[in-house]
């Protein structure tokens, strides 16, 4: 347990305030459909250079750290894995967006969401959460859990909560800046500052 006050981090290192957040799966409504032109793939653990290549495109600006860490072996399997589903929005411009969700817990969890900053605003992430929650409502899930922190995008945890997810949880994650070994470019995510000494 953390006493009160500050708590200062070496250089290298980073903190998150993190919420969890609980959708119960009563009721799920039909999802809408897709826009024109859209469609969802299901992505394999043969396609890992193509998840990679969409998980920093998407996630790089915020710090997504976490796939890129796994080698190309656990990635694969992970991704290849029966209760694990990473599906891609594709667009007539390629590869625009993320939904993950892992099944392999007692409660499943929407590990990685997001679009391309052109595709912010127009509705997408809206018709992709319900598919989101329709697919663990199908699945048989009572409920379906998400995470987001302060290295979030802006509007990511009012997105969550307009879609029925409650918050239930704060955490705080400690670990070193992933810009420092290589994982992530310098420049990425701007908004946190990055201290070496």
């Amino acid at each position: 347990m953390l006493s009160d006050g500050y708590h200062f981090l070496p250089p290298g290192r980073l903190a998150v305030f993190t919420m969890f957040l609980r959708h119960p799966l009563r009721n799920v409504p039909q999802p809408a459909s897709l826009p024109d032109g859209f469609r969802l793939e299901r992505i394999s653990g043969e396609q890992i250079i193509r998840y990679r290549q969409l998980f920093r495109a998407i996630g790089q600006d915020w710090l997504w750290f976490g796939r890129l860490k796994l080698d190309d072996a656990a990635l694969a399997s992970l991704l290849s894995h029966a209760d694990h589903e990473a599906m891609i929005l594709v667009d007539r411009q390629g590869d625009c967006g993320l939904v993950e969700l892992d099944f392999r817990e007692d409660e499943p969890e929407l590990v990685y969401f997001g679009l391309l900053e052109r595709l912010i605003g127009h509705g997408l992430g809206r018709a992709l959460a319900e598919m989101a929650l329709a697919r663990a409502a199908e699945r048989g899930a009572p409920s379906l859990m998400v995470h987001t922190c302060n290295f979030d995008a802006p509007g990511a945890l009012g997105f969550y909560r307009k879609m029925g997810f409650d918050p239930f949880a704060n955490a705080l994650e400690f670990f070193p800046d992933p810009r420092l070994d290589g994982t992530l470019p310098r420049e990425a995510a701007a908004h946190v500052p990055l201290i070496e000494r």
